[in-house]
């Protein structure tokens, strides 16, 4: 029997007239973007994790140990902004790479430097190479991801898998090889930044993605939105700090299982990251920023009161997945608000907003050394409160360039 092969249901692969082209799988679109990301955020990571071989081998004392931290600290946070401006308004499509290039080897010559001050300026160097990647990335990101946060995901998702491979690769090189093992992870960042900058935007296109962005700029609720990204990234970094001595002191564990506590945080962090993207997508960016408040304050209070060294480690996933939630949709709602300034956007959301809960970690070693490590996590519990309140204020953007701010669904506009 023969059928009419354009009738419905005949099986056809061809598409009705009218019907977008079907587009890849988020991770086929962004697979580059994911890697490289993962790649220069493994120098982050890595400071934290080589600092204590920096003490041991090098017999620094505290306070030139935590110099290193602070170095890595304002060579990525405090520049990003103003990188992101100047990548808005010029052609700068090898940033990328050449960032990534730089963190890496500014890291791995740092592990072969003799004097301190020499160490000190290659790892500020690395933390410059970071805030080079960032928003060139951010903004290359979003041009392949379009509108879609789940896409956006796997970029930002990215950068959590490179904090948490950090010690589960440096660990072992140094403590077998000392802080010289650092200079063993200088390829990977040559090897990405050659790829990246194989791969860049040529001129032509550059321009016409730039004559593409158009819109107005929202700065109130982007201003919002900074406030809640410090706010996660303040609760992100207190649990990161201090969760392994809250297994070991509070809850009396051993070493190896407060490390397992750690890498469950991350590895909750890393699946929290690609979950907000996905709810973005089907709830809105505004819902799911809101969502990500409300269910870390459960986690976090979880985390604290549970009793025992093992259960708590759900709590500890559960919290990593909660912190995370918005993280993605944070930087794509951002560079929504900023239509015309997405890498000023991705400098902001990816860069200041995340190294800041850093500048405040020093507070909750105030905390720890009045209350012990369980103080921590009680003044932990009522941070995402602030992002609850600031997330009242956040408007959903009508479309791709954030041309206006969209309506409540009360029909009233906030």
């Amino acid at each position: 029997m023969s059928t009419d092969e354009h009738a419905p249901g005949a099986g056809t692969l061809e598409r009705p007239p009218g019907d977008p082209p079907s587009r890849p799988s988020p991770w086929r679109r962004m697979w580059l973007w994911g890697v490289a990301h993962a790649v220069d955020d493994l120098y982050q990571g890595l400071v934290p994790a080589s600092v204590p071989y920096f003490v041991l081998d090098r017999h620094y004392g505290y306070v030139a140990a935590s110099g290193l931290t602070m170095a890595a600290t304002l060579g990525s946070a405090v520049p990003q902004p103003f990188i992101g401006l100047a990548v808005d308004r010029m052609r700068l499509g090898w940033l990328a790479a050449a960032g990534v290039a730089i963190a890496g080897t500014g890291l791995g010559l740092a592990g072969l430097a003799g004097s301190y001050w020499l160490v000190w300026t290659l790892i500020l160097v690395s933390g410059l190479g970071v805030s080079m990647f960032h928003p060139a990335a951010g903004k290359g990101a979003r041009e392949t991801a379009g509108d879609s946060a789940a896409a956006m995901s796997v970029f930002a998702a990215g950068g959590s898998v490179g904090f948490f491979m950090a010690p589960v690769l440096a660990t072992p090189a140094l403590m077998s090889m000392g802080v010289g093992a650092l200079a063993l992870f200088i390829p990977p960042a040559l090897l990405v930044g050659f790829v990246l900058f194989r791969r860049r935007p040529r001129q032509g296109a550059d321009a016409a993605v730039a004559t593409a962005r158009s819109g107005t700029d929202h700065w109130p609720p982007f201003l919002v939105l900074t406030g809640i990204e410090v706010v996660r990234s303040v609760a992100f970094t207190g649990v990161n700090t201090f969760i392994g001595l809250y297994w070991i002191r509070h809850l009396h564990a051993s070493r190896e299982v407060a490390g397992a506590a750690l890498a469950c945080f991350l590895v909750g962090g890393v699946c929290g990251t690609l979950l907000g993207g996905r709810i973005a997508d089907r709830i809105g960016l505004v819902r799911t920023v809101q969502l990500g408040g409300v269910v870390a304050l459960p986690a976090l209070a979880g985390l604290r009161l549970v009793p025992g060294a093992a259960f708590p480690l759900l709590f500890a996933v559960l919290s990593g997945v909660a912190l995370n939630i918005p993280f993605a949709v944070l930087v794509k709602l951002g560079q929504d608000y900023l239509p015309t300034r997405p890498g000023t956007a991705a400098g902001v959301t990816l860069g200041l907003g995340v190294s800041v809960g850093g500048l405040i970690a020093p507070v909750f070693g105030l905390v720890a050394r009045a209350y012990g490590p369980q103080g921590v996590f009680v003044a932990l519990c009522g941070v995402p409160v602030a992002a609850l309140v600031l997330g009242r204020f956040l408007v959903e953007p009508s479309g791709a360039n954030g041309n206006s701010p969209s309506p409540r669904q009360d029909g009233t506009k906030r």
